[in-house]
Parts: C-alpha cells; structure tokens; sequence
C-alpha cells in the first residue's frame, strides 16, 4: 500500500462538476493498493498518517498530529502510484490491485481513518475525478505500509 501525503489549508474533489468531498484543513491523500494488501496494511498506515506530526506547534517545529489540530482527511484513490515507467514510454500498471480488490481496501481504509475520530471526506473510486488543494507548507511526504515485502511495525 502506497500513500502520497501532503499537508493542506483546504481541498476538494470534483466528479462530473459535483463536489464529491471537501476539506478546509488537514491532510489530501492519495492512495493505491498492489497485490497482497490487506488488514495489516490499511490499520498500520492509518495510525501512521493520523498520528504523524507534521503540523507545525507554538514554536513553528512540527510537532502536532492531525488529531492534535484537529484536521480533516480528503482520501483519494490513486491506482497510478503504482505505475512502473522504467520500460518504454507508456507506464505499466501491472503492480497495481484488481479494481474489485482495492475498491474493498479503500473503503476498509478510509473506515480505518474514521476509527480514530477523523473527519474523512473521499471521491469516487475509479472515476475521473478533479483534485484541488492548496499545499500548507509545502509538505509532501510518501508513506509505504510494507519494506522488503513484510508489513512495517
């Protein structure tokens, strides 16, 4: 499981001119799935990005958690990050999970993330969606639920 975090001021997602989710303040996540994903994965990676401080304290260090300030999660499924562009010029999507797989992975996960008292506002599993944001920092940071195949602890 792969999660491209990145700290907001606000954010939305747009599905055929509909707003589908939207945020003032938090985290936008955009997350993908691969084969052998699963329970181990979506619990350990949702303690991690709602526990991880990177929001900034009294003193401008980051310091806080989004549950110290609050924030809110915009999650968006991203089966792109598992794109492999080292062959050729058209990126392979091979790694990436089944659609009906990682449509149960992502729903588990955003449910994950509400386990812990967040706000979780999401777009739409594999349509063609519009993200915006503005970036609060910037901040962008890649989070991986698994190293040399075994899930992280």
């Amino acid at each position: 499981m792969r999660i491209v975090l990145q700290r907001a001021k606000n954010a939305r997602v747009t599905v055929d001119g509909r707003v589908t989710g939207s945020i003032d303040h938090g985290l936008v996540l955009l997350v993908g799935f691969t084969d052998g994903d699963g329970e181990e994965d979506l619990r350990y990676l949702a303690d991690k990005v709602v526990n991880l401080r990177i929001f900034e304290d009294d003193q401008g260090k980051m310091n806080r958690s989004l549950l110290d300030v609050g924030g809110s999660i915009l999650s968006v499924s991203q089966f792109t990050l598992y794109g492999d562009c080292r062959k050729g010029r058209r990126p392979s999507f091979t790694a990436a999970a089944a659609p009906d797989i990682a449509s149960g992975l992502y729903d588990r996960f955003n449910e994950q993330l509400r386990s812990h008292g967040v706000r979780v506002e999401t777009g739409v599993f594999g349509a063609m969606m519009q993200v915006s944001f503005t970036n609060d920092g910037p901040v962008t940071l890649i989070l991986e639920s698994r190293e040399n195949g075994k899930v992280r602890v």
